[in-house]
């Protein structure tokens, strides 16, 4: 068999089997102008709701003079090389330092990339005869880890402790036969439901259990507890989560990410995570940039309290129209809607065309067919007129769903 042949045959799965109709509105839209609330698509204005640019960080006047004066100081390729090798500096190191001190844990190492970094973290950590305990609706980033994992992998029920238990009890008994260990992984803020991890009650297991936990914070970071720390914050659990990872790509509105924990733990990532040994380090501008943003992001709450103004009243007022937003308690707010693919492209063309409004879509096989889901991000940006125009217009969309207006076989106006 010739090695494309799977290509001209199923271009991979479903999500490529749509590409062609797909691509450039649905999948790979291109969103221009001012990064915010208010952007152009396909030639006009939409309110946007897909951009996790949280505390509205990204297009901020002094986050843009820092990165810009920073570009204007050092240029994109410095520092050349690796940071074990050639490429560190001391403004890499002052927010290794920043962020561990923030996020409650002795040190920080920080990742090119918050993707390719969860998957090197979990890499690294465990070795064939360590166990995974992992949560079922992790991310991508977690479950292309899980991949490169050569010994067993136990998933449990999503947020369930009483699944999290029964699998954690399993793992005990391979790794008291094996000498290993075990590594537990869930997210603080699943990014699809919104719903919290119960990292608080994994947490508390550790009485019954010996095992580690690894959260992956990226939603959270900047957006949840008291101060911004973080999920483990939010749940008063920062001592019992052993590994902690964050994002810039989404309350910093840059790039990359970091690891936090003990000191012991961070030089040993530092010293065998694969993927940063032999990449080159974080440019200068981006490194600088985001010391401005977290500095920000820990001296005005102003922007974690607008954030929060607009998700409660956007969720609010969805609630009290009759959707569907499941268990969120976070920032995210996803819209469940009963429907197969062709009214949830229908109605999502029906929101962008007719009111305006730009989201993302989710359908199957990311969830179970006959199920559609529209997330919306809310940030500190928005407006409460922002609010208002996405609730008037979701209701008509509504309605128009129940009437059948956008079935197949019925017209559209």
């Amino acid at each position: 068999m010739d090695l494309f042949e799977k290509i001209t045959s199923s271009m991979g799965g479903p999500l490529g089997q749509h590409q062609q109709w797909a691509h450039g509105y649905f999948s790979y839209p291109k969103l221009e102008g001012e990064i915010g609330p208010h952007m152009q698509f396909n030639g006009k204005e939409h309110l946007v709701w897909s951009l996790n640019n949280y505390l509205g960080l990204a297009n901020h006047p002094d986050v843009r003079k820092a990165d810009a004066q920073a570009a204007a100081d050092y240029g994109m390729a410095y520092p050349m090389g690796a940071r074990m090798m050639s490429g560190n500096s001391i403004h890499h190191e002052e927010l290794e330092q920043g962020l561990a001190q923030f996020v409650g844990k002795e040190d920080a190492f920080l990742l090119n990339y918050g993707y390719q970094g969860m998957v090197s973290i979990i890499d690294t950590l465990v070795s064939r005869n360590d166990v995974i305990v992992y949560d079922a609706e992790s991310h991508a980033c977690i479950i292309d880890g899980l991949r490169m994992h050569m010994g067993k992998r136990f998933v449990y029920q999503h947020n369930d402790i009483e699944s999290c238990r029964k699998q954690l009890e399993r793992a005990t008994k391979l790794t008291e036969a094996s000498g290993g260990g075990i590594l537990l992984i869930t997210e603080g803020v699943f990014g699809m439901s919104g719903a919290q991890g119960k990292l608080k009650e994994i947490v508390d297991l550790k009485s019954e259990f010996n095992f580690r936990v690894l959260v992956d914070d990226a939603h959270g970071f900047g957006t949840m507890g008291k101060t911004g720390a973080g999920t483990h914050e939010e749940q008063d659990c920062i001592d019992g989560v052993d590994v902690y990872f964050g994002t810039f790509a989404k309350s910093m509105a840059g790039i990359g990410g970091f690891v936090a924990a003990d000191k012991l733990v961070v030089d040993y990532l530092r010293y065998n995570m694969r993927s940063q040994i032999f990449a080159k380090a974080l440019p200068m501008p981006m490194v600088i940039g985001l010391k401005k943003r977290f500095e920000m992001l820990k001296s005005m709450p102003e922007l974690r309290e607008k954030l929060w103004q607009v998700a409660k009243a956007l969720q609010t007022g969805l609630v009290e129209r009759g959707f569907d937003i499941g268990v969120t308690n976070t920032m995210v707010t996803p819209v469940f809607l009963k429907g197969d693919l062709y009214e949830a492209t229908a109605l999502t063309r029906d929101l962008r065309e007719r009111w305006s409004i730009f989201c993302s879509i989710v359908v199957y096989p990311v969830i179970p067919k006959g199920l559609i889901i529209l997330r919306l991000i809310p940030t500190a940006t928005h407006s409460m007129e922002d609010v208002q125009r996405t609730l008037d217009a979701y209701s008509e969309m509504g309605e128009k769903l129940k009437a059948g207006h956008y079935s197949e076989k019925v017209p559209q106006a």
